[in-house]
C-alpha cells in the first residue's frame, strides 16, 4: 500500500516538473503583453469616457480629432421593395489616435502593436442616419488594434437596415440608388473631423466624392441583384439649431435588377396573354367560345395584377413597367369583350329581325374587303340558283313563264293582263297558284338565306379588322413600352473582386 503510494507521489513530481520546463522553453511574451496592457490602461489612468485630444501638427495641438472611416461590404441580404429598406452586411472600419495609448516597443519586447477589447476604450459614437429597422449603431463589441504610435484600428461586423428610396417606375428593369449615411450622433465639426478611410477625393459643388469608395474584395454576389457603382460622398451639413457644421460620410451603391427570373415568370406570360388577345378575333363567331376565351384572359390578368401588388410598394407616385404592361393588357382585352359582344350580335343577325342598310352592305361587303385582302368564300358546285338558270335556252325553252329581270317567276297580276286564264280549266287554275305561291316562298327563304349570310360575312369583316388593328396595337405597345426601360442602354459590367483591384 505504500508502495502504491510512493509511485503516485513521484509520478505527481515528475509531470509538475516537466510542466514547469516546457513553459520555461516557451518565448516570454505574454507577460511583456500584460505588463503593456496595465500600463496603457491603468498605469496612465486611461478614461474610456473622455474623448481623445486632437492631433499635433506641425508642432501646433489641433483641437479636432481626426476619424476615418471606411466600409467593406461583404453580403446585400435583402433589398424589400415593399418597406424600402437595404439589408447589408459589412465590417466599418473606423480608425483614430489617442496620444494616451503610445509606448516605447524596446521596452515591451518589441510589441508595436496589440490587441486590446474596444469596450474598454474610447469610441466615436458613429451612426446610421438612414436606420429603417434595427440598431442604429455596432452592436459587437470586437477586440481593437492599438499600434505604438497611438492608432487604432477598429473594424466590427455588423448587419444594418438602412432606408433605401426604390423607385419601381421601370421595374423589373430597374435601377436602384441605396446610400448609408454614417455620423458622429454626438460630436460636432469643431470637436470630430471625420473622413474617409481612402483619403481625400474630387471635390463636387460642396461635398468631396471618393469613387470607389466601398471595398468589395470580400463581397458576396446576390443572386438578384448587381453593383454598379460604389462612391462615398463627405460633406458638412448646417442644421438650424446650431452654428456648427456636422460632417458625415454618406456611402452611395447602385444596384441594377437581374431580370432573368421576372422575365421568366412574369414578362413572358404577359406577353403570351396579350397575343392571347388577339386570338379572340381568330376564333369564328359560330363556336361559341368567343366571349369565354376574353373573359379568360381578363380573369388571368387580374391573377397577375394581384401578384404584382405583393411585390411593389404601395406607391402611387409612379405606375411601374410592368404595371403599365398589365393595365395596357387589360385596356385591350375589356375592349376586345366589347367588340366581340357587338361581333357576336352582327353574325347572328337575321333578316327577320334586322334589315341590312345598303351602306353597310357597300362598306363591309363591296369596299373593305378589297382593302384588307379579304375575299368571299365561292358558293359549292352543287347549289345551283333559278335565277341563273333561267339564262339557258333550255330553261327559257320549257318555262317560258321564267322573267329574265331577276325573279324566279313573273307576278301573276302583271301578268293576268296579258295572259288570259279563262281559257283553262278550273282545275288547272288552282295548280299553277299553287306552283306561283311554292315559287315565291322558295324564292323569299332563299333571299332570307343570302342575307343572312351577309351578316354573316359582314361580321366576318369586323373580327379581321379587329384582328389587324389589335394585333398591330399589341405588337406596338409591348415594343413602346419595354423599350423605354434605361438599363436595355445601359452596358455597365457588374463589379466584382475580379474588376476591383483587390491586393488579394
Amino acid at each position: 500500500m505504500l508502495d502504491v503510494h510512493a509511485l503516485s507521489v513521484w509520478t505527481v513530481l515528475s509531470f509538475g516538473l516537466a510542466t514547469a520546463g516546457i513553459f520555461d522553453a516557451l518565448p516570454n511574451t505574454r507577460p511583456k503583453e500584460q505588463l503593456l496592457h496595465h500600463f496603457l490602461l491603468q498605469e496612465n489612468s486611461y478614461n474610456k469616457e473622455i474623448m481623445p485630444a486632437g492631433s499635433t501638427i506641425n508642432g501646433t495641438a489641433d483641437s479636432k480629432l481626426t476619424v476615418k472611416l471606411g466600409m467593406r461590404l461583404s453580403q446585400l441580404l435583402d433589398v424589400s421593395e415593399k418597406y424600402q429598406i437595404l439589408t447589408s452586411n459589412l465590417w466599418l472600419r473606423h480608425e483614430w489616435v489617442d496620444n494616451r495609448l503610445r509606448w516605447d516597443p524596446n521596452k515591451y519586447g518589441g510589441i508595436q502593436m496589440t490587441f486590446i477589447p474596444s469596450g474598454e476604450l474610447w469610441r466615436p459614437d458613429i451612426v446610421l442616419y438612414n436606420n429603417a429597422d434595427g440598431e442604429f449603431h455596432v452592436t459587437l463589441l470586437t477586440n481593437a488594434k492599438v499600434y505604438n504610435t497611438g492608432l487604432i484600428v477598429w473594424e466590427p461586423p455588423a448587419i444594418y437596415k438602412a432606408y433605401c428610396p426604390i423607385n419601381v417606375e421601370y421595374f423589373p428593369f430597374d435601377q436602384q440608388e441605396c446610400f448609408m449615411k454614417f455620423s458622429s450622433w454626438t460630436y460636432d465639426g469643431r470637436q470630430i473631423d471625420l473622413q474617409h478611410v481612402s483619403g481625400p477625393g474630387v471635390w463636387e459643388h460642396d461635398q468631396m466624392v471618393i469613387p470607389k469608395g466601398v471595398d468589395l474584395c470580400d463581397y458576396y454576389q446576390n443572386v438578384e441583384w448587381d453593383i454598379i457603382n460604389v462612391t462615398a460622398r463627405r460633406k458638412e451639413k448646417f442644421y438650424p439649431c446650431c452654428p456648427e457644421p456636422y460632417p458625415d460620410i454618406t456611402f452611395n451603391i447602385t444596384i441594377r435588377r437581374r431580370t432573368l427570373f421576372y422575365t421568366i415568370n412574369l414578362i413572358m406570360p404577359c406577353v403570351a396573354i396579350s397575343c392571347l388577345t388577339v386570338l379572340v378575333f381568330y376564333l369564328p363567331s359560330a363556336s361559341g367560345e368567343k366571349i369565354v376565351l376574353a373573359i379568360s384572359i381578363l380573369l388571368a390578368l387580374t391573377v397577375f395584377f394581384l401578384l404584382l401588388s405583393d411585390i411593389n410598394p404601395p406607391t402611387s407616385i409612379v405606375i411601374p413597367l410592368l404595371g403599365k404592361y398589365l393595365l395596357f393588357t387589360m385596356i385591350v382585352v375589356t375592349l376586345s369583350i366589347f367588340l366581340t359582344v357587338i361581333t357576336l350580335n352582327i353574325h347572328f343577325r337575321s333578316p327577320a329581325t334586322h334589315k341590312m342598310d345598303p351602306w353597310i352592305k357597300w362598306l363591309f361587303i363591296d369596299t373593305i374587303p378589297k382593302i384588307i385582302c379579304m375575299s368571299r368564300p365561292a358558293k359549292p358546285k352543287n347549289e345551283y340558283n333559278i335565277m341563273e338558270m333561267k339564262q339557258t335556252p333550255e330553261c327559257l325553252r320549257q318555262f317560258p313563264d321564267v322573267d329574265s329581270d331577276g325573279t324566279r317567276f313573273g307576278n301573276v297580276r302583271n301578268r293576268s293582263k296579258y295572259i288570259s286564264m279563262d281559257r283553262y280549266p278550273q282545275e288547272i287554275k288552282e295548280s299553277l297558284k299553287a306552283v306561283h305561291f311554292i315559287a315565291d316562298r322558295l324564292n323569299h327563304h332563299e333571299a332570307e338565306i343570302a342575307e343572312d349570310r351577309d351578316w354573316n360575312y359582314v361580321a366576318m369583316v369586323m373580327d379581321r379588322i379587329f384582328l389587324i388593328f389589335f394585333g398591330t396595337a399589341c405588337v406596338c405597345g409591348t415594343l413602346s413600352i419595354f423599350l423605354l426601360q434605361p438599363s436595355l442602354y445601359d452596358s455597365s459590367p457588374a463589379l466584382t473582386k475580379s474588376n476591383f483591384n483587390c491586393t488579394k
